[in-house]
């Protein structure tokens, strides 16, 4: 690939361990950095490693990470080219692409009409449809609960609901009968109103002890679009991950090709630009799996992806934006090794996972081999109350998914964080889980097997 001139700026609009790493692979492209920051961050690991700081507003994301026109503002005076949005935040709103095209800063992620067609839940279903994606049994938009129940008699419990704007856990509830649904239905629906704005949801049939299995994808915008392998993101607790690995060792390979297959599809159907994922459920015994939704941007647990495939997904957006690059052949990406990424967060367990800000005052993180720590905490670091609890990603490599899983009870057992309480002790008895060695979980195992059995102690 070739490389971006000296004048490439970008504007780094995200926090954190990624603010961090986006600033880093642009110095190594001679990219200049510009971070928009949160008064709390302007001291950060990220302040350090951009080039420039630009406070955009106090500490609360709705006044900084979330405000749009004042991110806007900071790329336009500190005269950027090009804008990357990180996860979280304003980073699947089309509205922030819409503002970058009027002032002519090259937006790293798909473009605002790609952004529409999946962002919507059902609209992605109706595209997921019409390249002929498996999936399971839904309703369109339903607005009472009256609708609800008349769909679930006729799909058949259980059936989740869920929040067309959004996703994240927000509005998802299982119902095993009506009374459950008649329950849930108006609470899911204001919950999905308060954090997205919109209430309405919709209904799909409940897959019970579903695999989650996505696959990452780069698409040039042109139709050609990669993947580079797929990732098994059952391990999670109310529908937010907190172990992921590459590749999913549970899929069978003709399952795995279909799967991948299905994704390419799906995203060159809409010339998709930059990185992406799409989300599937994965019925193991039936050996089936069903599309679930896309994320249009690059995921927080890419780096296991990075791993297998020896790819940077960050350095590819950033030449791919910047028109410096183009993305290799099908082919030429291959998956070696097993992978599994772990998020350590500031939160207490003990505490129904309480959020745990405060300063960090010992920190000691693995090292060695086929260990990579992604984090914007050092010593001294103030975990601010404001933004999500992941303070770092402990991700590891290994020649199976066995070697990996003892190198990751290793590098848990070595990492020494003081001054915040953490899940770390958590994640230990996960990975020592005779299931979780054996590969025998699901998106619900977490709380109905683990979490049980580790209060319990």
């Amino acid at each position: 690939m070739a490389e971006p001139t000296p004048q490439t700026r970008v504007l780094i609009a995200n926090r954190g361990e990624l603010a961090v790493r986006i600033a880093r692979v642009a110095r190594t492209l001679g990219m200049e950095s510009v971070l928009a920051a949160s008064a709390a961050d302007r001291d950060s690991l990220a302040a350090r490693e951009a080039d420039r700081v630009v406070v955009i507003g106090s500490a609360p994301a709705r006044e900084s990470y979330l405000n749009a026109p004042r991110i806007m503002h900071a790329a336009i005076a500190t005269r950027c080219t090009a804008l990357h949005p990180g996860y979280g935040f304003l980073s699947e709103q089309p509205t922030l692409v819409d503002m970058c095209a009027d002032n002519g800063i090259t937006f790293i992620g798909p473009t605002a009409e790609a952004m529409r067609k999946v962002g919507d839940k059902l609209s992605a279903r109706a595209l997921a449809r019409s390249v002929g994606v498996p999936m399971t049994s839904g309703s369109e938009r339903l607005t009472s609960t009256a609708q609800a129940l008349e769909v679930a008699g006729q799909i058949g419990y259980p059936v989740i609901t869920k929040a067309s704007a959004g996703g994240g856990g927000r509005g998802m509830v299982v119902a095993c009968n009506p009374a459950e649904l008649a329950t849930s239905f108006e609470k899911a629906s204001a919950v999905a109103r308060e954090v997205f704005g919109d209430g309405t949801l919709y209904l799909e049939r409940f897959v019970e002890r579903a695999r989650h299995i996505e696959v990452q994808l780069v698409g040039d915008g042109k139709g050609h679009v990669v993947h580079f392998g797929e990732r098994d993101c059952s391990l999670q607790r109310r529908y937010q991950k907190m172990i992921e690995e590459a590749p999913a060792a549970i899929l069978p390979e003709t399952a795995r090709m279909q799967l991948q297959q299905a994704a390419i599809s799906l995203l060159s159907r809409i010339r998709y630009r930059n990185a992406g994922t799409v989300e599937f459920l994965y019925d193991e015994p039936t050996q089936q799996f069903f599309f679930m939704e896309v994320n249009a941007r690059l995921q927080v647990e890419h780096p296991v992806s990075e791993f297998v495939t020896g790819v940077d997904l960050v350095r590819i957006q950033l030449l791919l934006a910047t028109e410096t690059g183009a993305l290799p052949p099908q082919p030429a990406v291959r998956v070696s090794g097993h992978a599994i990424e772990a998020r350590i967060l500031a939160e207490d367990p003990n505490r129904d996972f309480l959020p745990s800000p405060g300063r960090v005052t010992r920190w000691r993180p693995p090292a060695g081999d086929g260990i990579r720590v992604d984090t914007a905490v050092t010593e001294g670091t103030l975990i601010p109350p404001f933004y999500d609890s992941m303070i770092a990603k402990l991700v590891v490599h290994g020649r199976t998914r066995a070697d990996a899983t003892e190198r990751l009870a290793g590098a848990l057992a070595r990492f020494e964080i003081e001054g915040v309480a953490t899940n770390l002790r958590l994640l230990q008895f996960v990975v020592d889980h005779p299931d979780y060695r054996s590969n025998r979980t699901d998106t619900r195992w977490l709380e109905r097997t683990l979490l049980p059995a580790f209060r319990a102690q």
